[in-house]
């Protein structure tokens, strides 16, 4: 066999390391890589995203039941939604401010994708991201049971963008965004659906199975339906659009837990 021959397999990492690149990509963690991702490890580490919002909500619920143990329960949802951004270093909230400003404020797909790249703040990411962060806090202290909300939210959220980048063009021609896309295809998206169907399965065991499978219905809703927004008005999408998407199905698995809870 020639060395050309054997360079794919060389290259592709192992599943303990795109594992680890998953959660330290997406989480606030122990540098477990210390050298830059490699394009290769970002596309497999798009398979483990799920697991990634898994470990999330695990420290979201634990979290937020030792502050109910002490606090009112508005302050604990304050407090909760606080430790969230800080876990995820504000990643996905950040592509989300910068996804509401250009898709909202451009005239034109060069204007928006330009507008993106701002590292200033505009009026729309300003109101989107206040009227996001209540939606949050809002539903967290209405809904009864929060526990499995939180539980599904992240990983949930983690499942959109795993589909988002496989299924959907990318806009730009470099950047960590377009690594992570040409690294990342069906097996990716395949094991993260896998790991998110068997997550709900085992939830569903323990919380109201209604919510659960609802959760599911209205994330994969929300995912394309965003995307397909975003089309309409890019090119393709970016890093900030799959933040976004994260948001968006975070929120909206939140509500659906206010809802049907019962």
């Amino acid at each position: 066999m020639h060395q050309t021959d054997r360079q794919p397999d060389e290259n592709r990492p192992s599943g303990i390391n795109a594992l680890l690149t998953a959660l330290q990509f997406l989480l606030v963690s122990p540098a477990f890589i210390r050298r830059p991702f490699t394009p290769e490890e970002l596309g497999a580490a798009v398979g483990f995203y799920p697991l990634a919002g898994m470990v999330l909500g695990l420290l979201l619920a634990g979290g937020h039941y030792l502050l109910a143990l002490v606090l009112p329960p508005l302050l604990s949802a304050v407090l909760t939604l606080v430790l969230w951004v800080v876990l995820t270093g504000a990643l996905h909230l950040d592509g989300f401010l910068d996804t509401i400003d250009g898709l909202l404020g451009g005239f034109t797909p060069e204007q928006r994708m330009e507008i993106m790249r701002d590292e200033r703040v505009g009026a729309y990411a300003l109101a989107g991201g206040t009227l996001l962060l209540l939606t949050k806090f809002s539903a967290l202290a209405a809904a009864p049971w929060v526990t499995p909300a939180l539980l599904i939210a992240p990983l949930l959220g983690r499942w959109g963008i795993a589909l988002a980048v496989v299924a959907y063009p990318y806009a730009r021609q470099s950047g960590l965004g377009r690594a992570v896309k040409d690294h990342a295809g069906l097996p990716q998206a395949v094991g993260a659906t896998l790991f998110t169907l068997a997550a709900l399965a085992v939830l569903a065991l323990w919380a109201p199975i209604a919510p659960v499978i609802f959760s599911l219905f209205v994330a994969g809703l929300v995912t394309i339906l965003f995307a397909r927004f975003a089309l309409r008005r890019l090119p393709g999408l970016t890093g900030d659009i799959y933040g976004a998407i994260n948001e968006l199905v975070e929120a909206a698995v939140l509500i659906v837990w206010c809802i049907l809870w019962r």
